[in-house]
């Protein structure tokens, strides 16, 4: 199976401050573009931090300990302090490449804890971003289109079965499989094939008892 890839789902028009670029004017840079984080670039357009709206915030209490308490935020004098990108941004900056697939991004994502993913192209300057509502636009993919994928490249390509070997129905992403597996294809595989494929929700294989398959065949033409 072929994921989507980030390319195929990154936003090249990529907002983006120098290191010396003031408080004030990232503020005004996050609600003019309507954005939560702006990237942190040096003079050759390499990402070296991300400033969000939580390294803002901290300005706001000035560092006082009851104060990030009563909020329940860790404490970060130094950014409550800063007046610059430099001082306000998080770093180093957690990049992605426009060739990976949206399950090695979404991986990132979630082991960093971390909503949106710079991207960079081989010489590490900045092309895009990526962010988590754009990965999941994947889930927005046609039942049939997802139908197909499973028929052709699960199906017949990666376990070399027939098209019709396995009845495939597509439902807002839950895909029942339902027939008779030759004994060399185990359920659990087929069933992992079928996640992996992009846009898919949850699988469910329903075996189709000797009876029910003969009078199948019995009432075929």
């Amino acid at each position: 199976m072929n994921h989507l890839k980030v390319r195929d789902l990154m936003s090249d028009a990529v907002v983006r401050v120098r290191g010396g670029t003031p408080f004030k004017e990232i503020a005004h840079l996050l609600q003019e573009y309507d954005i939560t984080a702006v990237p942190v670039v040096d003079d050759e357009d390499r990402p070296v931090g991300v400033v969000s709206e939580a390294d803002l915030l901290h300005k706001m209490w000035g560092g006082q300990d009851d104060a990030a308490a009563a909020r329940n935020v860790r404490l970060r004098p130094a950014k409550a302090l800063a007046t610059d990108a430099a001082g306000l941004m998080t770093s180093p900056a957690i990049c992605a490449r426009a060739d990976w697939s949206v399950v090695d991004a979404a991986r990132v994502m979630t082991q960093h804890g971390i909503k949106r993913l710079l991207v960079v192209d081989d010489d590490q300057r900045l092309i895009g971003v990526v962010s988590r509502s754009d990965l999941l636009r994947v889930f927005l993919r046609k039942d049939q289109a997802i139908r197909t994928e499973i028929v052709e490249e699960v199906l017949v390509k990666a376990l070399g079965q027939a098209p019709s070997s396995v009845q495939v129905d597509v439902t807002h992403g839950h895909v029942v499989l339902s027939g008779r597996l030759s004994s060399r294809l185990a359920v659990p595989v087929l069933e992992q094939l079928c996640r992996n494929v992009d846009g898919v929700v949850a699988v469910e294989f329903r075996p189709v008892r000797e009876a029910d398959a003969d009078e199948a065949a019995h009432l075929s033409p």
